[in-house]
């Protein structure tokens, strides 16, 4: 395969390019390549991304196929131009021992169409006592987590956080203390004031980012934080970078581009978790993005039935789909508008991704896998959910004109994912 015309960011600069496809892996990038009885794809008028990378993703299968198939869910990741995800733990069986992980690494290989490396839990059944079989499945697994729940017990982050150091893996941690989430189901603040709902204050989750980064410092460990949501979240990790520790954190595109008085009335489209904080704290993660503290960006895709998601909030699943909406609102939101600029963007969702956790990934380099995203930014279109590959239609983006998708996503060569 050989993709002409293609515009790239290479070496500091946008510049255009052939890119020649051999046998999975990328053969040769030059400025002009003749094509010799291959496969042509023009890319003329477009950027042409490395695939982008996914920390955090939720599949559903084993155990919750009602909500989401990994095959469904693969193709809706190929669409939104991920080339490589990571699968969460919270399923049926929880992956904490081999037994269990085989189960969910047999049906990525029979159904994905992209590279799928998932997590082991932390804890057995993500219960939060005991500790998983991390030594049995550090060599299967991307990291560990037991995200969609805190680990409450410091002893037992504790004691995680050493074992992983010893197998090299990193803790990846939803942070949230249970005993401030006082039933909450939105951010406690204005809007919940003004609707009438339960709020969850944002101490819950920096609080035990505040914890977890004195245990990281303590063992040594690559402490990951999922979904930053708050500014005093974004202060706890820049300071424990300044200070030599080894942590990294993630941001999810709807903390970016919306907060809670984007919330005008009580649907379950709404919840997530977490929350949208206030415009303070989505300046703040912004801000994040632009000095460094924050590390990269994530999904956090999560679908669910559409009883469990078109309800009250208090009666709703939290969590909203992501994969097909992310590039769009994020270069709608934050590109368009000056606040971020396209490279910086790309780089956030590949290569970035991949030094954060040493994969070979992420970058348009001879000889790497050939996993590469042929982008649209000129194009404005309306987010359908019915038009989702993915099972999950539950998002409150839809209808929104945004700009910014993939044609084509290539993974290891093959087209995945091309516009019809």
């Amino acid at each position: 395969m050989l993709i002409t015309n293609a515009t790239i960011f290479l070496d500091g600069k946008w510049v255009k390019r052939d890119i020649l496809i051999a046998q999975g892996y990328i053969g040769e990038i030059a400025e002009r390549i003749d094509p010799i009885g291959d496969e042509v794809l023009d890319a003329a008028g477009r950027y042409v991304s490395p695939g982008f990378i996914d920390v955090h993703v939720h599949w559903r299968e084993p155990g919750f196929p009602h909500k989401e198939t990994i095959a469904q869910a693969s193709r809706a990741a190929a669409r939104g131009g991920f080339t490589t995800v990571m699968p969460m733990p919270n399923l049926n069986p929880v992956p904490d021992s081999r037994e269990h992980l085989q189960q969910q690494l047999d049906l990525i290989a029979q159904h994905s169409v992209i590279r799928a490396l998932p997590y082991g839990a932390i804890t057995k059944e993500e219960m939060g006592q005991d500790l998983a079989d991390m030594t049995d499945l550090a060599q299967r697994v991307f990291a560990f987590s037991d995200d969609g729940r805190g680990v409450q017990d410091a002893n037992t982050m504790y004691e995680a956080m050493r074992l992983a150091t010893s197998l090299g893996k990193p803790i990846v941690a939803h942070c949230e203390e249970n005993s401030l989430i006082r039933g909450g189901c939105m951010h406690e603040g204005k809007r919940s004031q003004e609707l009438g709902l339960p709020g969850i204050p944002s101490v819950c989750e920096s609080v035990q980012i505040a914890r977890d980064i004195l245990l990281a410092e303590a063992t040594g460990c690559h402490y990951h934080v999922c979904h930053v949501s708050t500014e005093a979240s974004v202060r706890l990790v820049r300071e424990a970078k300044k200070n030599g520790i080894r942590v990294t954190c993630e941001v999810c595109p709807h903390h970016l581009v919306s907060d809670e008085m984007d919330i005008t009335h009580d649907t379950g489209l709404w919840k997530m978790n977490p929350p949208l904080r206030s415009t303070q704290d989505r300046q703040a993660l912004i801000e994040g993005l632009l000095d460094g503290a924050i590390d990269i960006i994530a999904t956090d895709h999560a679908p669910h039935a559409p009883e469990e998601k078109n309800c009250s909030m208090t009666q709703a699943a939290f969590g909203i789909v992501g994969s097909e909406t992310a590039f769009g609102l994020l270069y709608t939101h934050l590109v368009r508008t000056g606040m971020l600029p396209l490279e910086k963007l790309l780089a956030l969702m590949t290569e970035d991704v991949a030094t954060c956790f040493d994969l070979p990934y992420g970058r348009l380099t001879v000889g790497s896998s050939a996993d590469m995203v042929i982008l649209d930014t000129e194009t404005a279109y309306a987010i359908d959910p019915d038009q989702f590959l993915s099972k999950g239609r539950n998002t409150p983006y839809g209808g929104q004109t945004v700009y910014g998708k993939a044609l084509v996503t290539i993974y290891q060569g093959q087209i995945v994912y091309e516009e019809k």
